[in-house]
């Protein structure tokens, strides 16, 4: 990358008067006196998170007690789990004879359920294991849905701390009731179980070391990924400007802005050679610039959402005017990065400012009302548990991430990994993605608290609530065409949120399901 030719930004992002964002009141602003006792609350209690857990205790417990009440108070809930349960115990029964007679497998996983797909799961004495864990299975999932009186959001909380414990104590964790690893280890004389105890132990250190996962080496930034030429014409404050030089010979007129989330890194969209947006665009005659974030530190922490707007897609966005003057900016905005830009893309819209040309946005939400399985770690309660943990560094630490996303994937991110890698023995290529993933990021305490509140707690950019340089913005003053990509199996931003957009904009869309 060159050093940058445009002047960096001067002012920096903590020198205007901080306050409470005005959304995070609750009508009568708190009186400094509190202020100061919830900032020396915080300071005390911040003293125990790095012991802490990463769902708030009062939201766990709290889930458990609803359900609990009200399932002691619902016989007929009752009468039709055991009456279930007898059901299950009858077909384990029956599952026992039929195992005499060839014929053991009877119930099936889930179609995303892959742990007992092996043949050697089919057979006698591993088949009544797998089976009867899924009939165990399929118990508590009655149990854990549909309680009378039971809140939406307690009853997801019971049914995915449930679902944990189920893929905790799976026969296929454990080397004496898997079928697969006994076989391999018979046949390896155990050697496959050394090799395991030394894969654990190295992924041990680097977690401990905080270093990249085995075989990321492969895949060095500029090297193995993130290598189509740029140059850096921006730095200010928050963020680098990169840009991308068309590699043929006519030229679009107008260029793309990538905006991508911060909560990783910028290269998602530059993965590859074979995998990369950013080669694509210039190699079809494209001019491509891409905001690279920077990873804040702890005096990072007054950074707050509206820093990331102005030094962000604003300051990008003034940058292109310099460098293409007069034209339209086709602004691509990626996970969070396609939030911050559409509420920018409205504040434009409501000022009349035609900067951009077209808006697409991948995996982006900007309807909350139906957030999918984060919302299971997003609450009242959850979002002060958090700012307590950030409280003491200014900082959401990237590991505090890592555990909730593996939590929601669990299955594949934790017990097939430790199955592959401790018990088989074998350590899979690493993909680039996969390398990408565990580079991750911190967040600032002001923004990731402002996002909480302002987009899961209160969905106040889909209400139109949302306040951008002392006015409210509403998503109908975007006026440029919209194409949006959701995704089927995604879990952070589900394909039924991001379609929402649909009811909250008058403009042109097209949708996307990949």
């Amino acid at each position: 990358m060159s050093t940058p030719h445009l002047p960096q930004e001067k002012t920096p992002p903590g020198s205007r008067e901080r306050g409470m964002s005005p959304w995070l009141g609750r009508g009568v602003p708190p009186s400094p006196d509190l202020i100061e006792r919830q900032r020396i609350e915080r300071e005390l209690t911040a003293f125990w998170a790095p012991w802490s857990p990463p769902v708030a205790p009062a939201t766990a417990l709290s889930a458990l007690f609803d359900w609990s009440m009200h399932l002691m108070m619902s016989p007929a809930k009752q009468w039709e789990l055991m009456d279930f349960a007898a059901q299950q115990w009858h077909r384990a029964w029956m599952l026992l004879a039929d195992i005499e007679c060839g014929h053991p497998w009877c119930v099936d996983p889930l179609p995303q359920d892959k742990r007992f797909a092996d043949e050697r799961w089919h057979q006698p004495p591993f088949a009544p294991l797998a089976q009867n864990f899924l009939l165990w299975q399929q118990w508590w999932e009655r149990a854990t849905s549909a309680v009378p009186g039971l809140q939406s959001h307690h009853e997801q909380m019971v049914e995915f701390a449930a679902r944990q414990w189920l893929d905790l104590v799976s026969p296929s964790n454990f080397v004496a009731t898997n079928p697969v690893v006994l076989e391999q280890t018979a046949r390896e004389h155990g050697m496959n179980l050394l090799r395991g105890a030394a894969h654990a132990i190295d992924d041990l250190e680097r977690e401990w070391l905080d270093q990249p996962p085995a075989g990321a080496e492969m895949y060095e930034v500029g090297v193995g990924t993130a290598c189509t030429p740029g140059k850096v014409v921006l730095r200010n404050a928050l963020m680098e400007l990169l840009q991308y030089t068309p590699t043929t010979d006519t030229v679009h007129a107008e260029p793309v802005l990538l905006v991508p989330a911060w909560i990783m890194k910028y290269y998602v969209l530059d993965l590859t050679p074979q995998e990369s947006l950013v080669k694509y665009l210039v190699d079809h005659g494209f001019t491509v610039f891409a905001i690279s974030w920077k990873n804040p530190l702890p005096e990072d922490r007054d950074l707050g959402l509206d820093d990331y707007r102005r030094l962000g897609v604003l300051a990008a966005l003034d940058a292109l005017e310099h460098i293409v003057p007069g034209r339209a900016v086709h602004a691509v905005g990626y996970c969070l990065g396609g939030t911050l830009l559409a509420l920018t893309a409205a504040a434009l819209g409501r000022a009349g400012n035609h900067r951009l040309k077209t808006m697409t946005l991948l995996a982006a939400q900007t309807d909350f009302s139906e957030p999918g399985e984060l919302s299971l770690f997003i609450d009242e309660s959850q979002a002060e548990h958090l700012e307590t943990l950030m409280s003491r560094r200014g900082l959401l630490e990237k590991e505090q991430m890592k555990i909730s996303f593996q939590l929601l994937r669990s299955r594949d991110l934790i017990w097939s990994y430790r199955l592959m890698n401790y018990l088989l023995g074998e350590r899979q290529a690493l993909r680039a993605l996969m390398a990408w993933n565990a580079d991750g990021t911190r967040l600032p305490y002001r923004m990731h608290s402002e996002y909480l509140r302002a987009f899961y707690l209160h969905n106040l950019l889909a209400r139109g609530e949302y306040v951008v340089d002392g006015e409210s913005v509403d998503l109908t003053d975007i006026h440029v065409p919209i194409f949006s990509v959701g995704t089927v199996q995604d879990h952070v931003a589900p394909w039924r949120s991001v379609y929402r957009l649909h009811r909250l904009t008058d403009t042109d869309q097209t949708f996307v399901l990949a």
